[in-house]
């Protein structure tokens, strides 16, 4: 007979849900404190949304690398994790997570994968992302081929009639990024006024000044299918006049729809969408539940990657003094400490 009882659960100090940048840098800020975990995502790969939302724009605001593309960064950080082995369990989203008498945590992922945890972090970016769609008749039919949300690997792109929706950073951004590699750029916005950065939108416009880029003041009203083939768009001109414009890729850059998913159904409490949590612990309302990086809120909180990764580290601290409150706690300096390049490996 076959035994079909469910594997018991993995027993560990911290379970981190999400691995972006500031989940894997709080696997290094535990494991200095020598704190085990165990780190959980619902995407295929490690890099949270910086991965998913702009692969190949180039980060210039982390210290000490003046340039680093997310890949990169990412790399970078597995690599300083290593000495942790910490494990990452990719592709399973978290559906359950529940605080028991005895403080620690029963966890279960969508997979029937379970923890036994004594301290959970949430580290989630601002939860799953929607896109928001282009909206026109038919358009389904053609989502991944020829219409996206999203650039990967751009230089499939030289080369083609590209037509880019949007007035913000992301729309701004690739427009600039593929005038001159692609055949042809088409920009299209729906109103004057531009939430991008103010020195893109000058960018932009000297493109078109060139005669390197269109640009239409409209939105997208249908499809232009030339039998089974795509063949671009109609754009409804803010004059009323419609506009065929030929292309073989529609992006559009409408933004996205954050989706907290199930972590919202925790018991933990809100604000606008996002965990609150204090500036000291960087602990939500749940005692033994902390919140790091852009899924978190706090008075002053600044969505940086940097800031996550100070929140990490504070957490760290607090999670050690939840788990272990009889222990004395002073800092020490990976320069200099002999337990901590230890734990990181350092060959002495």
């Amino acid at each position: 007979m076959t035994d079909i009882s469910p594997k018991p659960p993995i027993v560990t100090e911290v379970v981190i849900i999400g691995a972006g940048p500031c989940g894997l840098f709080q696997v290094f800020e535990l494991g200095l404190l020598g704190m085990s975990c165990h780190v959980v995502d619902s995407l295929g790969s490690p890099g949270g949304q910086c991965m998913e939302l702009y692969p190949d724009k180039p980060i210039y605001d982390i210290p000490a690398l003046p340039v680093c593309g997310a890949q990169e960064l990412v790399d970078r950080l597995l690599q300083q994790i290593a000495p942790f082995n910490a494990p990452l369990h990719l592709g399973q989203e978290v559906i359950s997570c529940a605080r028991r008498e005895d403080g620690r945590f029963d966890i279960e992922t969508i997979i029937g994968t379970r923890f036994d945890a004594g301290a959970v972090v949430i580290a989630g970016g601002v939860g799953s992302f929607q896109p928001r769609r282009i909206g026109v008749e038919g358009a389904e039919a053609f989502e991944g081929r020829n219409i996206h949300y999203r650039v990967r690997d751009a230089a499939q792109y030289h080369g083609k009639h590209l037509a880019i929706f949007g007035g913000g950073d992301s729309a701004l951004d690739w427009v600039i990024d593929f005038a001159g590699k692609a055949a042809s750029v088409t920009h299209i916005h729906r109103r004057p006024e531009f939430r991008a950065a103010p020195a893109s939108v000058a960018k932009m416009q000297a493109l078109v000044q060139a005669g390197v880029v269109n640009y239409l003041e409209g939105v997208a009203d249908s499809l232009r299918p030339d039998g089974d083939r795509f063949a671009g768009i109609n754009v409804k001109g803010s004059d009323g006049a419609m506009h065929a414009v030929d292309a073989d890729h529609v992006f559009a850059f409408f933004g996205l729809h954050p989706k907290l998913g199930p972590i919202a159904e925790w018991g933990m409490e809100l604000e606008k969408k996002a965990l609150k949590v204090d500036t000291e612990k960087f602990q939500t309302s749940v005692p033994g539940i902390f919140a790091v990086g852009d899924i978190n809120t706090y008075p002053g909180k600044k969505k940086l990657i940097l800031s996550g990764f100070h929140e990490a580290a504070l957490a760290a601290f607090a999670i050690q003094h939840h788990l272990f409150p009889a222990k004395k706690q002073f800092l020490q300096y990976t320069t200099t400490s002999p337990v901590m390049q230890k734990r990181l490996g350092v060959p002495h």
